[in-house]
């Protein structure tokens, strides 16, 4: 149990924008900042970040929140396992009760596979530095490849023994469990007996975006036909091959500073990049590239070159996949290395400038580059260049943006010498069958006029939410704020009435409640407080332990549209909300207590069409009075609005 001051201290600490930048790029965007939301596939930018009130808001997926939220979000944590998070991040102390026993059985299971993971790659790190079998074969190994120990030791780089089950029983004797071990596939567990999954193998851990050790591949020294090279470990609770990206925790920062991704295959490409001065390199870990992997890369830059060896047949094979990245927005280069050479080995073989200038001067646009690729294979063979017409085609029919695909279309025009407009003619084909296949999820077919109307379950709706949630968003920002002035006890005595107090006794003396269970309880909320000096409304609900709390209260709070400076420029007079808070205030109360009556007003109307129905004409008689009366509210209300109509 982390203790309330303590909890204060991390939240004070949490600079939002701090947090969110190790994920996020992000622009200044006015006072906000604004990046691309890493919650969900997006091309254009709707995710904003509001330094000042210490929130974060998607405007296209809706998530929202102050750091905690985020990074519970971002890495799947609970509300405690966030602030630990932060509080290590910012260097803050927390005091806890050991552990019991039950406790331990009760741990997040997720988290234990962390944590039996973390151990591993200590374990496997520390026998490759302190051991003689580690030195000897793993340490070796790195050195004769020419891997420094300081990139060893910044990928934390390790050696697992070579035997039966070496790893396995110190991990055991250490307290950690079979069960975790073998979910994690750090071991392998039969009825009758256990193994190191990676015994005798030169370990490459592989870090989540936040640097948590998550997974393992492992390299096999020894030359036997019958076992794999490489070995990784297998999918779990916290491994998705398909969502990760071999350094991308080492490579964030540089692929921010320098706006490009550099994308490899293996481990040692990306070390032996790393070595040669080129950081922002991450690695596909020998996969395919997912749609998942590129979304990674797109939360840090737009612009990512492809490294390839000279092996033509490996390129053609690869290339295929690589529409996906197109299809996700990104600018897509290609990097061909000299004939017999990998990333790997080309970095050895030159200095960092070298390396610097010879990717400055051969990278090339991916559809250019594809396009001469293939031309070669289609001299004096028509079919088979209406086919490799058809294949760029179809590559940049997937680019969103038209301008680039524009350039695209002129620039294979050029090389292919077909004429501009047939290939905008096949492209434009082409999204028409895409749009015509595939439908976004969320969008339902707009019904045809006079069509007979499908029978379905309506959710609960909550008829007073717009107004609810504008008078709450008025209680966070001008709480304590003073409006009006009244005659107090004595004569001649005057009485401030706050924000706070004039919205919350209006909506209790009428007897108002809310259909929102979470909304009603924000109302009560703020009533505990009236008369609380010291509380501050906008960090006790943005900060608040309910994560359905926080998250509303950012919503309020969050603002997509800043005021316009030209009317400023122009010489116009603007009134802030807070100078007319006299008048507003009570403009929504009222709006609020109209909406109430109207609504009231429609199921006493439903309730009389019932009653006639049913020859009830007592009922009836009751639910006239009561609409009878309510009438009067509206026109008094409607008066107070000014006859403004609640439709």
């Amino acid at each position: 149990m982390i203790d309330q001051a303590t909890i204060d201290r991390i939240m004070d600490a949490a600079e939002i924008t701090e947090v969110v930048s190790e994920y996020v790029t992000l622009k200044k965007r006015g006072v906000n900042l604004l990046g691309l939301c890493p919650f969900h596939n997006e091309k254009t930018p709707s995710f904003t970040v509001s330094p000042a009130k210490g929130i974060f808001k998607c405007f296209g997926c809706g998530k929202g929140g102050n750091a905690v939220n985020f990074v519970m979000e971002h890495e799947s944590l609970s509300y405690p396992e966030a602030l630990k998070w932060l509080a290590a991040k910012y260097h803050i102390e927390i005091q806890e009760d050991e552990e019991t026993d039950e406790q331990k059985l009760l741990k997040d299971e997720r988290e234990s596979m962390m944590i039996v993971s973390a151990f591993a790659q200590k374990y496997f790190t520390q026998y490759l530095w302190n051991e003689d079998e580690g030195r000897a074969i793993g340490l070796s190994y790195f050195r004769e490849r020419g891997i420094r120990d300081d990139i060893i030791k910044k990928f934390d780089l390790g050696y697992c023994p070579d035997g039966k089950d070496l790893f396995t029983r110190q991990a055991q004797k250490q307290g950690y469990k079979i069960e975790f071990l073998e979910k994690t596939g750090l071991s392998i567990k039969r009825d009758d007996w256990v193994r190191d999954r990676f015994a005798g193998r030169v370990m490459f851990p592989i870090h989540s975006i936040s640097g948590r050790v998550i997974a393992f591949g492992g390299r096999v020294l020894k030359a036997d036909k019958n076992t794999a090279k490489y070995l990784n470990s297998p999918e779990s609770d916290i491994y998705h091959k398909s969502r990760v990206l071999y350094g991308i925790f080492q490579a964030k920062r540089e692929i921010t500073i320098k706006d490009k991704c550099y994308l490899v295959e293996g481990y040692t490409d990306v070390l032996s990049m790393h070595q040669s001065g080129i950081e922002n390199v991450v690695a596909s870990s020998g996969t395919s590239l997912t749609p998942d992997q590129i979304r990674l890369i797109k939360r840090f830059t737009p612009n990512v070159t492809i490294l390839y060896d000279g092996d033509a047949a490996g390129i053609k094979a690869s290339i295929r996949g690589i529409d996906l990245v197109l299809e996700e927005g990104l600018n897509v280069k290609v990097l061909l290395l000299p004939n017999g050479e990998d990333p790997d080995s080309f970095a050895r073989s030159l200095s960092s400038g070298q390396l610097h200038q010879y990717v400055q001067e051969h990278e090339t646009d991916f559809i250019r580059f594809k396009t001469q690729l293939l031309m070669k294979d289609t001299e004096n063979d028509p079919v088979e260049r209406a086919r490799l017409i058809n294949d760029i085609v179809r590559s940049i029919s997937v680019v969103p943006d038209s301008v680039t695909r524009t350039v695209y279309i002129q620039e294979c025009s050029r090389l292919m010498d077909v004429q501009e407009e047939v290939l905008f003619s096949e492209v434009r084909k082409l999204q028409s069958r895409q749009s015509g296949e595939v439908r976004k999820p969320g969008f339902a077919e707009r019904p045809r006029i006079g069509a007979t109307p499908v029978q379905q379950a309506k959710p609960e709706i909550n008829k007073c939410e717009v107004e609810e949630r504008e008078i709450i968003r008025i209680l966070l920002k001008y709480f304590h704020s003073e409006i009006f002035e009244v005659e107090g006890e004595q004569p001649g005595e005057t009485e401030s009435v706050s924000v706070g107090r004039f919205v919350l006794e209006e909506i209790e003396n009428d007897g108002l409640q809310s259909d929102n269970k979470l909304i009603s309880r924000m109302f009560d909320l703020f009533s505990q407080n009236l008369g609380n000096e010291s509380f501050k409304p906008i960090q006790f609900f943005i900060n608040h332990s309910d994560q359905q709390i926080s998250k509303l209260a950012v919503d309020m709070l969050a603002e997509k549209y800043t005021e316009s400076k030209r009317w400023k420029k122009g010489g116009a007079f603007v009134e802030s909300e807070e100078d007319i808070l006299d008048l507003i205030v009570p403009k929504i109360v009222q709006e609020y207590k109209m909406r109430k009556v109207k609504n009231m007003l429609h199921e006493l109307g439903q309730l009389i069409k019932q009653a006639s129905h049913s020859n009830e004409p007592e009922k009836v008689m009751e639910f006239q009075n009561q609409y009878i009366n309510l009438k009067k509210v509206e026109k008094n209300l409607s008066e107070q609005l000014g006859n403004r109509t609640i439709t």
